[in-house]
């Protein structure tokens, strides 16, 4: 549960950007079931399989080379909190999607 003291009702300059029932934070409450997994950028790798000509394979430091993008967005979680205007920055599923090539029997949907 977030904590009260933490989280704020919009107000009313904001409401349109808040859904029904929302309270605002300034932080991301962490809402997380056991120990956190234990990260290592040597061991790391991202995989595109499936219905692709080719499988495509990126280790941690290939993959944080690509192209990366930056936007700022609003985000609301189904716990009943929002956080306005966080700015976000990664790769695109839609950039990553341009070094793929899929099969003749993927559709794609647009």
């Amino acid at each position: 549960m977030i904590d009260p003291m933490k989280t704020r009702l919009p107000s009313e300059d904001l409401a349109a950007r808040v859904p029904p029932g929302q309270v605002l934070t300034d932080k991301f409450p962490v809402l997380t079931y056991g120990p956190t997994p234990q990260f290592d950028p040597r061991t790391w790798d991202f995989r595109v399989t499936g219905l692709v000509e080719q499988p495509m394979r990126w280790t941690y430091e290939e993959f944080h080379a690509l192209p990366r993008s930056e936007m700022v967005a609003d985000f609301h979680c189904v716990t009943t909190w929002s956080r306005l205007d966080n700015r976000w920055e990664g790769v695109r599923i839609s950039d990553l999607m341009k070094l793929v090539r899929l099969r003749p029997e993927a559709q794609r949907r647009r």
